[in-house]
């Protein structure tokens, strides 16, 4: 390059071209910065998480639009034949129906792994130096909120429409704390769905393929007593079942140690197996 070259190239510049001195003082070596624990970087996905719903709101009909209109469907429709009297059946109604409500709401978990995993974005997520379950864990506490504003809907209706738990209020929060717990375990099963299907669509098939069953096939709607002998040996071991057990026990102020044993045996085996899973596709997808 010429001298008359560099002076223009100077001039361009504002006159001003930076020293070595400069060049040394930006590009010198410093302290890297401390790599994020597990608690911040799955905090820091939670927001994320949250922000998504911030910007999207749509997102929160299902946790609000979908237990109203279950609650009102269910209660108008079974509540004379099935308790003589809609206010009584919903007694027994309103805890199974916000099981049933936050649990087919889990699914959207895996609907949101699966649209990340479509847009690249997860790509992105892997080459950062960070504990590696933290986009998995953000997803979960992400929907905790969900949860947890799902119950809460379905507790104000009730309140409204005549519902009252004799356990009080410490029993209201500890249920809607037992089932926010037990459904953040089980949304770990629809991660590693998210992981192995193709688009959100086969994910959203699949949840509810095993979601209904699950559902239906309990205690939520009618007592177990009244279903024939063999499918009572499928709800006896139905994990849903136990769940609605505690939360209705907790709101009536009765709850059975042995359902609390149950459920969370099988909150810890959904982590252990479905956690693990998740992780080793997440690493080799």
């Amino acid at each position: 390059m010429t001298t008359a070259t560099e002076s223009s190239t100077r001039e361009a510049a504002g006159g001003h071209a930076p020293s070595a001195e400069l060049i040394a003082a930006v590009l010198a070596p410093s302290a890297r910065p401390p790599r994020p624990g597990p608690l911040s970087a799955s905090l820091t996905f939670g927001w994320r998480a949250m922000l998504k719903i911030k910007h999207v709101p749509e997102q929160l009909f299902d946790v609000t639009a979908f237990p109203i209109m279950m609650t009102l469907m269910f209660t108008y429709l079974f509540g004379g034949a099935l308790a003589g009297s809609t206010r009584e059946y919903l007694q027994f109604l309103l805890p199974g129906i916000m099981v049933m409500s936050v649990v087919m709401t889990t699914m959207y978990t895996g609907v949101s792994v699966n649209t990340d995993i479509a847009k690249g974005v997860f790509d992105r997520f892997r080459s950062i130096p960070m504990w590696r379950p933290a986009p998995m864990v953000g997803y979960l506490l992400g929907d905790m909120f969900r949860y947890t504003m799902a119950s809460i809907v379905i507790l104000a209706l009730g309140l409204i429409l005549g519902f009252r738990p004799d356990g009080g209020a410490a029993g209201v929060v500890a249920g809607v704390a037992a089932l926010v717990a037990f459904s953040f375990a089980f949304s770990w099963v629809w991660t590693m769905v998210g992981l192995l299907m193709r688009t959100d669509k086969a994910v959203m098939g699949v949840s509810m393929l095993v979601l209904f069953p699950l559902t239906f096939l309990s205690n939520i709607l009618v007592k177990p007593e009244t279903m024939p002998g063999w499918l009572q040996v499928f709800v006896d071991v139905n994990p849903i079942t136990h769940l609605v057990a505690v939360v209705r026990g907790f709101m009536a102020g009765s709850v059975d140690g042995g359902e609390v044993v149950w459920v969370t045996a099988w909150g810890a085996v959904l982590i252990v197996v479905f956690g693990s899973l998740t992780m080793w596709l997440y690493n080799r997808k």
